[in-house]
């Protein structure tokens, strides 16, 4: 695939896809400037995600939790939209109801 190659994605089969796989991240789309993929946390679990070097935005698709970033919380749900900083501490906390969400990495993504 070129990079001027459009795609498009369902978001249910990409989260099929993610919970088939047993790993709670999974990376479908990756570009030199933007990488995309479905990350989900189970009620009572916990968020040990490290600080990434990229910016990046979460769209809530179901769940119920807290968000930490920094010293600041707040509660998101479906239809919650958050950007988190290249560089930023944050986790997701007090996961009330099983957390799936959409992840936008800028610049390509974390690295393993």
């Amino acid at each position: 695939m070129s990079d001027s190659t459009w795609r498009a994605f369902s978001l249910m089969q990409e989260i099929e896809t993610q919970r088939g796989s047993g790993a709670p991240y999974r990376e479908f789309l990756r570009r030199p400037s933007l990488s995309c993929g479905v990350y989900s946390l189970k009620a009572g679990a916990n968020d040990l995600q490290a600080p990434h070097d990229e910016d990046e935005v979460y769209y809530v698709v179901a769940g119920k939790a807290r968000i930490r970033v920094g010293e600041e919380e707040q509660v998101l749900g479906p239809g919650s939209i958050l950007y988190v900083p290249a560089s930023a501490q944050h986790s997701f906390c007090e996961i009330e109801e099983d957390l799936t969400l959409l992840v936008f990495f800028a610049s390509g993504g974390p690295t393993d």
